[in-house]
């Protein structure tokens, strides 16, 4: 097989590796398989052709722009997974491995997608929670506004994940209106620089939107400022290098860092042999230990039993464990994996015997694994003193190893997992509500998930070690204080959040959106009867007077229920005999299918003496 040159694209250009580079080998043999590197990237091209050409075409486009190639990526990468498939058992990866890595990738790109379309607007700018009233009459008003960084992001991605780590960044970037650049970690950079080949050629994105880097990063990080954004995986040690750059507290540039985390699981003491919560928590830490090969930034490295429960949970991890099959990825029947370089196999048994001088042995060894490759078995250890123990707590082997040990009651639980000095996750199997609400409470200022499963959730519970883009994916402390996906709030560590404040009139213009006080523009047909294209911000419709009956007012409070109104505030009261007048006026448009839009209209309700009785906002769908 002949090597793999692992490309870098700068400025428009497919640059390849030279023979100065770095040679990466096979995870399952050993042997090369590419090369990558051997450059050194020229930093003043790359940020130019970031600045002048990716961010002025990405900002050049609404939300609902950039969430619509985000799908069209997705569905890009959906057609042609399977030689990204091929290309991740090289690194080690079994099938099921793979799938989280590269399908879970895709469904990111798919869920930012959703959410960019949903709960973003079909504009430039994102409004930050409802307008401030800053005076009495209602003249001057505040809005906090959120709009693209006019910087580049700098992406440095671990090599456990080469694509989901790629696209969990690169979705919510990308979705901010943000250029990129990606450097991939250079042991699995041959699967990561396939798929930015793929984003690349399909011309989906725009040009500058996206710039790879296979090697190092040289001088980058000395010329980035205030409106660039760093985000890093990886060690501990390697982020607060790269965030102690002159440069990088000199000029505040935005530092986003997920890194070691000694995650843990806590057994409930309701959770008993024999309960399936029990069972569940087995099959869970095996999963957690074996996935990836333990090589997953959120995998499991300290678990928690109650004490009378320490025994029986030793027996059972050693059973589940004992069986894992081993061996080349590319077999159905294989269950794991190998680590992905021999330099990660030594790093992992060092860290491992730091750990076993405090612990003792319940499974571990080289025995029955392949001789060739970076195979390593399960290494399960039990501390029976974790209060007097340092390296169970501060030391993580980033490979299949994890340590079991006692907790006497809840709060000591909570003071175990504090020790980890801050973590991605902390997982909880009870059956006890107020076993689970103790040990979140207790604990959730010390991470950034808590997940949660009992035998009512196991069939749909994605899994301890699963970050969603849904939920925030960091935590504090030593796992970097980072909060990546998480929804929206991922798109705003690439944007600046900025408060307006003037009159209705001027808020209205910038935020995009009428508010009360800006002028309006009166019309005599009744807005329900026009199509999308047809209204404009501010429209209005003033109706008719309507003298209410007691009768309206009975039959209004004993045949509704409905909740077809948002915001509604009813500020005086009506009674028989007033007469109400409606007002509705175009607040915003948003396109939503090709044949409908959403319009939000601002409706005021008055009475006989122009007093406003109510007020609330009404959707509607109209065709376009």
């Amino acid at each position: 097989m002949s090597l793999i040159n692992v490309h870098s694209y700068v400025a428009g250009a497919w640059i390849p590796a030279t023979d100065a580079g770095r040679t990466v080998a096979s995870a399952v043999s050993g042997d090369p398989v590419a090369i990558a590197g051997g450059t050194t990237p020229d930093t003043e091209a790359i940020r130019t052709y970031a600045l002048e050409t990716g961010g002025p075409a990405l900002r050049a486009l609404g939300f609902h722009d950039r969430a619509r190639m985000l799908k069209a990526l997705a569905q890009l990468l959906t057609t042609r997974k399977e030689e990204l498939y091929t290309l991740s058992t090289l690194t080690g990866a079994t099938r099921s491995d793979s799938w989280i890595d590269i399908d879970g990738g895709i469904g990111t790109l798919f869920a930012f997608a959703s959410k960019g379309r949903r709960e973003l607007p079909d504009g430039q700018t994102y409004l930050d929670g409802d307008v401030e009233m800053l005076s009495r009459e209602g003249s001057f008003l505040g809005q906090h506004i959120a709009v693209p960084k006019r910087g580049v992001a700098v992406h440095i991605n671990a090599f456990n994940f080469p694509v989901w780590g790629m696209l969990e960044k690169l979705a919510p970037t990308l979705l901010a209106g943000v250029p990129m650049v990606v450097k991939p970690a250079t042991a699995t950079s041959y699967v990561a620089e396939a798929c930015a080949r793929m984003m690349v050629e399909s011309g989906i994105l725009p040009d500058g939107a996206l710039q790879l880097i296979s090697g190092g990063v040289g001088d980058l990080l000395d010329h980035l400022g205030p409106q660039d954004v760093v985000s890093f995986t990886g060690s501990a040690a390697t982020a607060l290098a790269l965030r102690s750059t002159p440069n990088i507290l000199l000029n505040a540039v935005g530092f986003i860092a997920e890194q070691d985390s000694l995650n843990a699981s806590v057994l409930g003491p309701d959770a008993v042999p024999g309960t399936p919560e029990f069972d569940l928590f087995v099959k869970e830490v095996a999963t957690e230990i074996t996935a990836k090969a333990g090589q997953k930034c959120t995998a499991l490295r300290r678990i928690m039993a109650p004490a009378a429960l320490l025994d029986p949970m030793s027996d059972a991890l050693h059973a589940r464990l004992a069986t894992v099959r081993i061996g080349d990825p590319a077999m159905r029947e294989t269950q794991m994996g190998a680590l992905v370089s021999a330099d990660q196999l030594y790093d992992v048994l060092a860290s491992a015997d730091r750990i076993r001088a405090e612990a003792r042995t319940l499974l571990g060894g080289r025995d029955g694994v392949p001789d060739r490759g970076a195979f390593l078995r399960p290494h399960l250890y039990c501390c029976d003193d974790p209060d007097g123990a340092d390296a169970v707590h501060r030391v993580e082997a980033f490979g299949p190893v994890a340590t079991l040990m006692p907790y006497r009651d809840l709060d000591h639980a909570c003071t175990l997992l504090a020790r980890g000095g801050g973590s991605l996750v902390a997982s909880v199997i009870t059956h006890d509500p107020d076993v689970a609400r103790t040990l979140a409470l207790g604990s959730a200022a010390w991470h950034g998930r808590i997940y949660v499963n009992a035998r009512d959730s196991a069939a749909e519970a994605t899994g301890h070690g699963s970050p969603l883009p849904h939920m925030i994916h960091g935590g504090p402390g030593r796992a970097g204080g980072g909060e990546e996906m998480g929804g929206i709030r991922g798109v705003m560590h690439y944007m600046q959040r900025t408060a307006i404040q003037g009159s209705p009139r001027m808020i209205s213009a910038i935020a995009d959106t009428w508010l009360p006080g800006a002028p309006v523009a009166t019309t005599q047909s009744h807005p329900f009867e026009r199509r999308f294209g047809d209204l404009h911000r501010g429209q209005t419709l003033t109706t008719e007077a309507r003298t209410i009956s007691l009768q309206d007012i009975e039959h209004f409070a004993h045949f509704t229920g409905d909740t077809f109104y948002n915001g509604l505030r009813f500020q005086k009261p009506v009674r028989p005999g007033d007469a109400l007048r409606a007002q509705l006026t175009v607040k915003r448009k948003t396109p939503r299918v090709p044949d409908y839009g959403e319009v939000a209209w601002d409706v005021r309700l008055t009475n006989q003496d122009d007093e406003q009785v109510a007020r609330y906002e009404l959707l509607t769908m109209v065709a376009t």
